[in-house]
């Protein structure tokens, strides 16, 4: 019973937008993920896919990527991605499929860790941080801390937190969000978001202030699924 992470699938079975316009290494990028989730995922495990799911703009249109990720091994956890136009009520959402479970200011369970997480925002920088995205960041944080203590008080210590957008600007100052996650004691924090070398490099990786943080855009792991547990 293996967790796993992923982020940034991307997927488009019903909309016109390959991938591979953005290089060479994104063609046929879905096939390379499927190949690579099946040598690995098994029914018992769960994996964790942070956001960027579908081009699709209605749910109407994301139902056949949907269908897509149902019918690969294991049970899955998603939050949304700033892509995910077609996220729809979230109780809606968690009737769709039997190992889908969709992630926002709820939380789930993987053995004995409590998963919970947020689709994140930009953090304050330096560069571009407008009052519209401090309102957005607010708020994320706070579905964060409502996901977080949700756990907490259902009697769930070892918690592993998602998100879509990096915990951190590019100068990796303190954020609400990485503040959130040491108060808590939150053991893992995986995200996605990044593309490109350059931005790799912009990504919290490794430990910090006794959280490890995983960036799992699927890009960054060569379209294969990143062990968590």
């Amino acid at each position: 019973m293996a967790l796993y992470a992923i982020a940034d699938l991307h997927l488009s079975g019903s909309v016109d937008k390959p991938m591979d316009v953005f290089g060479d290494h994104w063609l046929k990028h879905h096939e390379k993920i499927q190949e690579n989730w099946i040598k690995q995922v098994s029914e018992e495990d769960t994996v964790l896919i942070a956001g960027d799911i579908s081009w699709a703009m209605k749910l109407e249109e994301a139902m056949v990527d949907l269908k897509w990720i149902h019918q690969l091994p294991g049970k899955k956890i998603l939050i949304r991605g700033n892509h995910d136009y077609w996220w729809s009520s979230i109780n809606k959402l968690n009737q769709l499929f039997d190992n889908l479970d969709f992630l926002q200011h709820n939380f789930f369970i993987y053995q004995d860790y409590a998963i919970c997480g947020t689709r994140g925002w930009t953090c304050p920088n330096p560069f571009k941080f407008t009052e519209q995205d401090d309102k957005i960041y607010n708020r994320e944080a706070q579905r964060l801390k409502a996901s977080i203590e949700g756990a907490k008080k259902a009697g769930y210590d070892k918690i592993i937190v998602m998100l879509h957008y990096p915990p951190t600007n590019d100068h990796f100052e303190p954020s609400l969000f990485t503040e959130m996650v040491e108060y808590y004691k939150v053991e893992k924090v995986v995200y996605g978001h990044l593309h490109g070398e350059e931005s790799y490099l912009a990504g919290l990786q490794g430990l910090y202030g006794g959280v490890e943080y995983h960036l799992v855009s699927c890009d960054f792991l060569n379209f294969d699924i990143m062990k968590l547990l």
